[in-house]
């Protein structure tokens, strides 16, 4: 199969609105109209709770992990060069802006986990544990993830020989993108004004992360 094709399906299995279907079918609410308006697995628990919460962020990282895992088996070219990057990046753009519900989507932090889980599972375990424990003192999502991702890049380049220039490359403008796509959120957390699990976030702020 072509790997261009293989890229087209990493974008849809990406764009897969897991957060969107389930609360439609399940609590019939559009989750784009509740909490943060973002379809990731943050404003799920936020808005139905653990039971959805938790199904939504397994997706979410199983479309990320999917792709680079399978679809460079189907193609021996792709194992061969950096397309398993590509269908990375493929699939990450797919939950960001998904074209079933109007280029809308999550920040794609659950997503970026699942691609890091098949690409750099070393740098991923390290930058999960940073996850939890800024999460942990802060309460805040949008700081812990931004830290996170950023911290991805660092390991991967203490990590010699193990993960490859081309992740370290990858992580690195994964790492801006989360920045960039957390943008209001660092407005807010400069005034001290950002939502976290000490405090309701009101309905028109994006604390959402995945």
């Amino acid at each position: 199969m072509s790997p261009y094709v293989l890229l087209a399906l990493a974008y849809a299995v990406g764009a897969t609105p897991t957060g969107f279907w389930l609360g439609k079918a399940v609590y019939g609410v559009d989750l784009r109209t509740k909490g943060s308006g973002n379809l990731g697995a943050t404003n799920a628990f936020r808005v139905f709770g653990w039971r959805a919460g938790l199904p939504v962020i397994v997706a979410d990282i199983a479309k990320g992990w999917f792709p680079v895992w399978y679809f460079p088996q189907i193609h021996a070219e792709s194992a061969a060069s950096n397309w398993a990057l590509a269908y990375a990046g493929a699939a990450v753009a797919g939950h960001v802006f998904s074209f079933w519900v109007g280029f809308r989507g999550g920040k794609g932090i659950a997503t970026s986990a699942g691609v890091l889980l098949g690409l750099a599972p070393v740098a991923i375990a390290i930058a999960l544990a940073v996850w939890l424990a800024v999460l942990r003192v802060t309460r805040i999502v949008s700081a812990s993830s931004m830290i996170a991702a950023l911290t991805l890049p660092a390991v991967v380049y203490l990590l010699p020989g193990r993960e490859g220039t081309a992740v370290l490359w990858f992580t690195a403008a994964l790492a801006a993108f989360v920045v960039w796509a957390h943008r209001s959120n660092i407005g807010r957390l400069l005034r001290g004004e950002e939502s976290s699990f000490r405090k309701k976030a009101p309905a028109d702020q994006t604390g959402g992360v995945a």
